[in-house]
């Protein structure tokens, strides 16, 4: 009996094992398509020509104006689910890797499986026709976080939390720290370089747009002022507003663009 159980165990683990296999690389599929039509549109607005906002909305658009783009947007949302689930089950079982059960590992996974939910909700939400745009979302939330009491606090916390995510993010990035995610035994050394290039300069730059989109959220807070909080379209914009002119927007672009890429690879070779 014991050994049957065991069994019955084993063939259980295996196929949980394969289904979240599956979510995380579809997720990891669907997250890079969104990065890498930000991106492009980032470009856009850097170069005059932002007809829509650079943002999770103007890039469901975006794939709305393809064909077959119904399609497209429902498998980006159920890729975003996968997402979503893939991080559930690693803040309630365990991350791949030695070090996976840590508490700090699960909380964070936590976190990601909250930050995914969210996206895909927005996601879904458009692809059943609705859904705001996220400056709008953004000055929203914070005006309704900033009615409730202890609400500077609150807003203050939260955007602290997300600008120390984006050092964080681009800290790990420059320290190449994926690489331990990463099964590409037998894979060329250009191909390695080529991935340790996309997840370097495309994490620098997702974690410049996080730390920026936080600093924005403690200014609302210090002001009392929810307008100041800004979603991810006007935080690119204000890159052009530095010295470095709209060149900085076409940088962070580029990065955003390669972080797409570089989600790509991470589905190929994640360990999950």
């Amino acid at each position: 009996m014991r050994i049957g159980a065991a069994s019955r165990g084993t063939r259980a683990a295996s196929r949980g094992g394969g289904i979240r296999e599956v979510t995380a690389r579809c997720g990891l599929l669907a997250r890079g398509v969104l990065y890498v039509l930000i991106g492009m549109l980032a470009l856009r607005v850097a170069f005059g020509g932002g007809d829509k906002e650079a943002d999770r909305q103007g890039a469901l658009q975006e794939l709305a104006g393809k064909p077959f783009g119904g399609v497209l947007i429902w498998a980006v949302g159920m890729g975003l689910v996968g997402m979503t689930l893939w991080r559930l089950s690693e803040a309630l079982f365990g991350a791949a890797g030695p070090d996976g059960d840590e508490p700090v590992k699960r909380l964070a996974s936590a976190a990601r499986c909250v930050f995914y939910a969210v996206v895909a909700y927005s996601v879904l939400t458009f692809s059943a026709g609705g859904g705001r745009s996220g400056d709008e979302q953004s000055r929203d939330v914070t005006a309704k976080a900033l009615d409730l009491p202890a609400g500077q606090w609150l807003v203050g916390a939260a955007g602290l939390g997300i600008g120390i995510a984006g050092v964080v993010i681009a800290v790990q990035a420059a320290r190449r720290s994926f690489r331990k995610h990463l099964a590409m035994a037998g894979v060329s050394a250009r191909c390695r370089k080529a991935v340790d290039f996309l997840g370097v300069t495309g994490g620098l730059a997702r974690g410049a747009v996080f730390a920026a989109a936080g600093g924005f959220v403690v200014y609302a807070a210090l002001h009392y002022d929810p307008t100041q909080a800004k979603g991810l379209d006007d935080t690119l914009r204000s890159f052009t507003h530095t010295a470095a002119g709209p060149w900085l927007l076409v940088v962070v672009a580029v990065g955003l663009m390669l972080f797409g890429l570089f989600s790509w690879a991470m589905a190929r070779w994640r360990e999950v």
